[in-house]
């Protein structure tokens, strides 16, 4: 089974929602709480980055037409090399979404970690934010675990991302059949405790 590829607003869409989570949390604290400004700055930076998530960049190379044979020879060698690109960003696409991803969650948890700092917070809502890095972490460390479950499994790669109560998963093979659904569906169920109707599993063939 051969499913649709995620686009970029779809990728980016795993992590906008830690950032709306963030503003939520800053609108309860902002009845007469003090804010610092740079808190303000980093949750706007996680809403400008979370648009590029899981975008690759394809490069593509410019033909060069002359005549003759040498025309031909010239199309055929940027046709080769177009391709190659390509193929090198289809190879990147797992290992720059997972960075993107990693980078995402850092930054949230960075946030939190300037709201407990914040003398003007009080308790009650400091251990509200603790109780978020927490939940940040645990289900980042669960990505980790479930994806090299994944990959011993015989997939080459695979990239994961948590939205909610939601996971889409995206991994490298040509075809996707449904023992492989069934066993990523086990897998993320055991590890981030996502009930299987909320995965969505995809493929990125090789």
């Amino acid at each position: 089974m051969k499913l649709k590829i995620l686009n970029k607003k779809q990728v980016g869409m795993v992590c906008v929602s830690l950032a709306l989570v963030l503003l939520g949390y800053l609108a309860y604290l902002g009845n007469g709480s003090y804010i610092d400004e740079n808190i303000a700055n980093k949750i706007a930076d996680i809403n400008n980055n979370s648009e590029t998530l899981g975008d690759v960049q394809l490069v593509s190379t410019q033909n060069t037409y002359q005549e003759n044979s040498v025309e031909e020879n010239t199309i055929q060698e940027n046709k080769t090399n177009e391709e190659t690109l390509n193929k090198d960003n289809e190879d990147n696409y797992f290992e720059e979404s997972r960075l993107e991803r990693n980078k995402m969650y850092s930054e949230t948890i960075e946030v939190y970690e300037d709201i407990l700092a914040n003398d003007s917070i009080s308790e009650d809502q400091k251990v509200i934010a603790e109780n978020e890095i927490a939940a940040i972490t645990n289900i980042r460390n669960g990505i980790v675990v479930a994806e090299n479950l994944i990959k011993v499994k015989g997939f080459e790669d695979v990239v994961i991302f948590v939205n909610d109560a939601t996971a889409t998963v995206v991994v490298k093979i040509e075809r996707l059949k449904k023992e492989h659904i069934a066993q990523i569906q086990n897998i993320i169920t055991k590890q981030l405790s996502i009930d299987v109707k909320d995965i969505s599993i995809t493929n990125r063939e090789e």
